[in-house]
């Protein structure tokens, strides 16, 4: 792997960027804002480690960081670039492992039986904005694959992350003997 000798390079400053592969395009295009917003996602879900949180959830939100890296590579490439795109794909254990840690958390979280509104402890409140933004990454990801080809199990893994999330800040709002925030509707309205 080659070192990183400096961050700016100059070639972004008439508004288009490079993707893998080669080819420039736009810095609002469609592709930049999927995996552009994959980076956000992953930002996030770094201020969720920060947390005081347990080690077995800040071990899985690393796994899934390094694969919403990967995602956001595989997104950045151009079609040109393809054999890489194959060499690291979104297998469906990655997907599984989600749904077996949801499986996990559901043992021991109480039956829910209103909405929730975000709240509760300050790492269950970010967990809740890094599931709005996984769900953003979703749309901009479904948005990317009505113009090229987008993996289906990339999409399945964001869309099961999003879930993940909620489940996660339900926990961790547990965890920390925080009330759940539970939407109560207003007759009034």
């Amino acid at each position: 792997m080659s070192k990183i000798t400096r961050v700016y390079t100059k070639t972004g400053d008439d508004g288009t960027t490079g993707l893998v592969g080669g080819s420039r395009v736009k810095k609002y295009d469609v592709r930049l804002e999927a995996y552009g917003t994959v980076d956000e996602l992953n930002s996030h879900l770094g201020m969720i480690i920060a947390f005081d949180i347990d080690e077995h959830s800040k071990e899985v939100l690393k796994r899934i960081q390094n694969k919403l890296f990967v995602i956001g590579s595989i997104l950045a490439t151009d079609d040109s670039a393809a054999e890489f795109k194959k060499r690291y794909p979104c297998k469906p254990e990655d997907i599984e492992m989600l749904e077996k840690e949801m499986d996990k958390m559901f043992e021991v979280l109480p039956k829910l039986n209103n909405f929730i509104l975000p709240g509760g402890s300050e790492a269950s409140a970010q967990i809740q904005i890094a599931r709005t933004v996984c769900r953003r990454a979703e749309r901009r990801i479904i948005e990317l694959s009505d113009k090229v080809e987008v993996e289906k199990n990339l999409i399945k893994f964001i869309n099961r992350l999003s879930d993940y999330l909620f489940v996660l800040g339900r926990k961790i709002a547990s965890d920390q003997n925080a009330p759940e925030n539970l939407w109560i509707p207003d007759e009034n309205q």
